[in-house]
């Protein structure tokens, strides 16, 4: 371990050389088995969001802008996935529960800016269902690909620049050697129990964070569907008002699937402290794993586009196989 010496007291202050990754609490002889579900849930994960990607790219029908959005989503649930997979493959198939310390700060960098990213996204899309229903005939002239480029650059942007502060504020804690975290991942939330000094900076910078972030993007895609529900009510037909909002199914899924279990996650981190830390694991996988796994497969039923791709691919690649 390194350790530095704290002037005003004289005591050794440590910075842990690597911190202690933990499985599910109490299941420990059945890592082997357990292993099994995670492999299938990456395995969905990484071939279902390539998919995705895959048809978006090859497919000139699929080049608008509702698939351009879901083809970021895609990529940003990858970054994700690809995030935590090291140290949870690592625990549950090789038994190996340390990381070092500079890997942790950089999963956890990697893994909430990818998270933040997919926030800021499924915004993007919420405004992208809006101008399709609020002004169908001039959808493709407004959102052009230079500006759903220059939408993604800055949501990535924005993601990046505010994980960037917390990261340094966290390396230049001391950690008086405490070391033990209670994920199969390195969160914030988790790493900002164990150092032995003031972390209110780092409380108040990450609640800044949250609001600016997660926050504003639920309230302004709360503020988006309103406005798609004005319009909607306006359409003079019930089957044109099915119609645009049959359009939006899918993208109010993945913001379900997205927002629940990170609200639950937060109750649960903030009320129910006194709860079994089986639960607290077991609702913060669902909050990491359940939108990548789930989102491809309701793109996939839900939007035809999506859907006639698929079929017109696979028995192509039969042919070529």
């Amino acid at each position: 371990m390194k350790s530095h010496r704290n002037i005003s007291n004289g005591s050794i202050e440590f910075t842990p050389a690597t911190f202690t990754l933990v499985g599910i609490p109490g299941l420990e002889e059945e890592h082997i088995w357990i292993s099994i579900p995670f492999c299938l849930m990456y395995i969905i994960i990484f071939i279902g969001n390539g998919l995705i990607l895959h048809i978006i790219r090859i497919d000139p029908a699929l080049h608008q802008p509702m698939y351009f959005f879901l083809a970021m989503l895609a990529f940003v649930e990858l970054g994700v996935s690809a995030s935590t997979m090291p140290t949870v493959l690592g625990i549950f198939l090789f038994g190996i529960h340390n990381i070092s310390f500079g890997g942790c700060l950089l999963q956890m960098f990697s893994m909430h800016s990818f998270t933040l990213m997919e926030s800021g996204i499924l915004l993007a899309m919420s405004v992208d269902r809006f101008v399709a229903i609020y002004s169908p005939l001039r959808y493709t002239t407004i959102l052009t690909i230079p500006r759903i480029t220059g939408m993604g650059a800055t949501i990535a942007s924005r993601s990046v620049v505010l994980m960037f502060p917390l990261l340094f504020l966290l390396k230049g804690l001391p950690f008086c050697g405490h070391n033990n975290l209670t994920h199969s991942y390195c969160l914030h939330s988790d790493l900002i129990k164990l150092p032995c000094a003031d972390t209110r900076p780092n409380s108040i910078l990450g609640l800044f964070v949250i609001t600016s972030t997660l926050g504003l993007d639920s309230l302004l895609i709360m503020v988006s569907y309103l406005l798609i529900l004005h319009t909607v009510l306006r359409i003079a037909s019930g089957a044109g008002r099915w119609k645009a909002l049959n359009t939006c199914v899918s993208h109010i899924c993945a913001v379900l699937v997205y927002y629940v279990p990170m609200i639950s996650l937060s109750l649960l981190h903030r009320f129910g402290r006194h709860l079994s830390p089986l639960l607290q694991t077991l609702m913060a996988n669902a909050y990491l794993f359940f939108p990548p796994v789930v989102n491809p497969i309701v793109y996939s039923i839900k939007t035809k586009e999506i859907r006639n791709s698929i079929f017109r691919i696979l028995p192509r690649k039969r042919d070529e196989v």
